[in-house]
Order: C-alpha cells, then sequence, then structure tokens
C-alpha cells in the first residue's frame, strides 16, 4: 500500500512539472495576421504571406480613396467661358499692353468663330426640319413675302367684306384736331370699301368735313368702357357681344388700319406669329 501510494505521488508530481513547462496561452494579436493552412506547417512555424500562410493584405490606394470630380456641365462651361472673356478684356483695357491685347483679340475671335458655327449648323437644322421653320409661315425672301402678302390681302379683304353684318365703327374726333383733318378721309374710305357703318362723334361739338352727318359726344366713350381721350380715335363694335373694341389713336394708314380689323376680328392673339 507504501508502495502504491508512493506511486500516486510520483504520477502527481510528474503532472504539475508537466503543466508548470507548458507555454501560457496568450491571446491573439489583431495587429498581427491571422494564420491559415496546417498547424504544424503554419501556425507553429510562422511561415507568412508567402508559404500560403497569411491571407494577403489589400492596401487601399490613394487614387481610390481620392473622390472624383463631378463632371462639369455644358452651362458652367460657357459660364467659364464668359467670365474669361470678360476678364481679358478687363484686363486688356486697364492693363493695355501687347499681350493683354492680343490674349483678348485671340479669345474673342475663338468666340466669334464658336458662335458662326452655332448659327451655320443652326440654319442648316431648319432647312432639313420644316416644322421649326417659321419662315414658311412668314416668308422673309422677296418672292415669297410678296406671295405671302398676296394671298394675305385677298383673305382680309374678304374677311372685312363681311364683317358689316355684325360690327360697326365708332370715329372720335374734334373740330380743333389736326391730326383728325387727315384721318378722317381714311376712316371714310375704309369703310366705304368694305360696307362699314360709320358713326362719327365730336367729341368738341364742332362739325366734320368728311362726316356732316356727325353726333356730339355725350359720354359715349365712358359708357363703352373707353378711358383714353385722345382724338381721332377709331373703335370697333360689336353688336353681337355688345362690346367695344379700340383699333387705334392718332393717324393711321388704310392698310394699317384694315390689318389691325382684321387681326382682332379674325386671329386669336398669337395665332398670326
Amino acid at each position: 500500500m507504501n508502495l502504491a501510494r508512493l506511486c500516486r505521488q510520483l504520477v502527481t508530481a510528474l503532472s504539475l512539472v508537466v503543466a508548470g513547462s507548458a507555454p501560457a496561452q496568450t491571446p491573439p494579436d489583431p495587429a498581427r495576421p491571422v494564420q491559415i493552412g496546417d498547424r504544424f506547417y503554419c501556425q507553429d512555424r510562422h511561415l507568412g504571406t508567402w508559404f500560403y500562410c497569411e491571407r494577403p493584405r489589400v492596401e487601399e490606394s490613394d487614387t481610390a480613396a481620392a473622390p472624383v470630380p463631378p463632371a462639369q456641365t455644358a452651362a458652367e462651361k460657357l459660364d467659364a467661358i464668359t467670365a474669361e472673356l470678360r476678364e481679358l478684356k478687363a484686363r486688356a483695357i486697364l492693363e493695355p499692353t501687347p499681350d493683354n491685347v492680343t490674349a483678348y483679340i485671340r479669345f474673342q475671335r475663338a468666340q466669334l468663330d464658336r458662335a458662326s458655327l452655332f448659327g451655320d449648323v443652326w440654319q442648316r437644322a431648319l432647312w432639313q426640319t420644316p416644322e421649326l421653320d417659321y419662315t414658311l409661315q412668314r416668308p422673309v425672301g422677296t418672292v415669297a413675302k410678296q406671295q405671302w402678302s398676296d394671298a394675305r390681302k385677298v383673305e382680309r379683304d374678304q374677311a372685312l367684306g363681311r364683317l358689316g353684318a355684325r360690327y360697326g365703327l365708332f370715329y372720335f374726333f374734334a373740330q380743333s384736331c389736326g391730326a383728325c383733318r387727315v384721318m378722317s378721309p381714311i376712316v371714310k374710305a375704309v369703310a366705304d370699301t368694305h360696307h362699314l357703318t360709320v358713326r362719327a362723334i365730336s367729341t368738341d361739338g364742332g362739325p366734320s368735313e368728311t362726316f356732316p352727318r356727325y353726333t356730339v359726344e355725350t359720354n359715349q366713350r365712358a359708357r363703352m368702357g373707353l378711358t383714353a381721350k385722345v382724338t381721332p380715335a377709331v373703335v370697333l363694335f360689336d353688336s353681337a357681344t355688345q362690346t367695344a373694341i379700340p383699333i387705334g389713336y392718332g393717324i393711321i394708314a388704310a392698310d394699317e388700319l384694315m390689318e389691325r380689323i382684321f387681326l382682332l376680328t379674325q386671329r386669336k392673339a398669337g395665332s398670326d406669329y
């Protein structure tokens, strides 16, 4: 029994010696790369990356970290060109050295070339896109403009010839008005040509050589809602709606007077432009 107890004590002592001589377990260093692969081949011997025991470190490049500047818009580029042109001009004026003046002229010439190119492409685009070409509606060429004017005159005369059934003219004049002596025959000629009834109203009570059958004004303009007291004045009256439509004040040529009557009665605002 003493021999058995002695053996047990010897085993216990050897276990304590082995435990004391074993290396202590240290926590893993987070800064140190993690070893992968076989324990004996990699972890115990720490062979590193080139023996495929550590994962390669991915280093961030400086170019990837740098922010990418946003692309400049066309409007910003145009603003920059305008600003540079103004700066070069100001510098050439304030410091008119040959270099400054030459730099401004060169830059300005480059922008003129750019504008000329834009105008050329604009014109070519209109030639090839008829729905965008305004000259097809209002020609500017001599031959086309004459044809358009002739067709417009025929349309206008036909329309004015039908206005007498619905519209009439109020003509406000004054005996002391020199412009009225010029305007009165024009109003009468237009009215006679297109069979429009004219009611001449004297604002000062004086007679008119052109309109012997006139009426002295008794607040007619105020009842029509007209506030202007200018003479001569031509007003178109719509009997269907009982509304007054001022045509114009002062001396107006016969052709212009007919054109205004045509536009105000036959065209909506903006449709002819």
